[in-house]
């Protein structure tokens, strides 16, 4: 193994090592500040995210991952603060301030025009001794052993602590909120996740003459014939009832083609596959996605509450609705 690689490894190694020592931290502040969030947020106030240098980077990313999940976030930069951007600063609004010594003067210069603003302050830190945590009204730890620079200086280890606390603030604030994946795709309409959780199956299925509904009985040449017709891969085979018997495909007809000389003159039932994978016509086109996932298949079957089929969704046609 080359240096190069061991000494990745220990730079690895150490964040991890500094990650375990915050999971046995968060009683330090954390279930404080998502109360405070929680409330700050019910009542319509927002939270705000500041910090220096690296963990004013840390703090964007933060803002950032609240906001997508729910949690109202601006990012509140300490020198442009105090030239006026202080002015995003209302009462009832909880500032998280992420400063890992937390004695960042910039940070500090801060503290007591939000306090006459009548927000709530959150110290973000490393040292809960530090003049910053003594003059917030909450204070979080996030102390790692060590940074991973291999002169403890530059923020690395204590920067992926701050940047996980804020993360698992976020994913407990989403699920006390009773943030949903509807809620998140609102946020994210331009996103192929927000489309396919916004769209349902009926939206991106194949229906009418796009699609082949036959009998069972149905010779294979036949369904061929309209499967060419309706320009697709999957022939759907119906009972007495109209209710979904099986499926017969491209993959089908070159599986049997080699055993059945006269294949062609076979009914479909004999070579049909049965029970395949179907979803309603009202599921969340998301469903869809995770059924081609999960069973690596071409064609979905769309199908009514009595188990009629009514439409195909094709995996072709998805890229065109812009959700994979």
């Amino acid at each position: 193994m080359s240096n190069e690689i061991k000494e990745a490894q220990s730079v690895i190694d150490c964040e991890i090592e500094g990650l375990q020592a915050l999971r046995t931290q968060l009683a330090t502040g954390f279930v404080e500040t998502v109360e405070a969030a929680r409330q700050c947020l019910e009542q319509g106030s927002k939270l705000i995210v500041t910090g220096v240098g690296k963990s004013l980077h840390i703090a964007e990313k933060i803002a950032a991952t609240l906001t997508s999940t729910g949690s109202t976030a601006v990012v509140l930069n300490p020198m442009q603060a105090i030239h006026g951007d202080l002015g995003i600063v209302q009462r009832n609004d909880v500032l998280l301030a992420f400063s890992y010594s937390g004695e960042s003067e910039e940070l500090l210069n801060l503290l007591p025009a939000v306090k006459r603003l009548g927000a709530i302050t959150v110290a973000v830190t490393g040292c809960t001794q530090s003049t910053l945590a003594k003059s917030s009204e909450i204070v979080a730890s996030v102390a790692v052993p060590a940074e991973a620079c291999p002169f403890n200086l530059a923020p690395t280890t204590s920067s992926t602590a701050s940047l996980v606390w804020g993360d698992a603030l976020a994913m407990v604030l989403l699920r006390a909120r009773g943030f949903k994946r509807e809620d998140y795709a609102c946020l994210h309409p331009a996103g192929a996740i927000g489309r396919a959780l916004l769209l349902h199956v009926n939206e991106i299925m194949r229906s009418g003459d796009r699609i082949v509904i036959l009998p069972a009985e149905t010779e294979i040449k036949a369904a061929l014939l309209a499967m060419t017709q309706a320009r697709t891969g999957v022939a759907i085979a119906v009972d007495a009832n109209g209710k979904l018997d099986g499926v017969f495909s491209d993959g089908d007809l070159r599986r049997n083609l080699e055993q059945h000389e006269d294949l062609l003159q076979h009914p479909l039932k004999g070579f049909l596959t049965h029970n395949p994978i179907t979803v309603r016509e009202n599921d969340l086109a998301v469903n869809a996605l995770t059924q081609f996932e999960t069973h690596q298949i071409d064609d979905l079957v769309v199908v009514d509450e009595k188990q009629r089929p009514v439409g195909v969704v094709d995996i072709q046609d998805l890229p065109k609705f812009k959700i994979i």
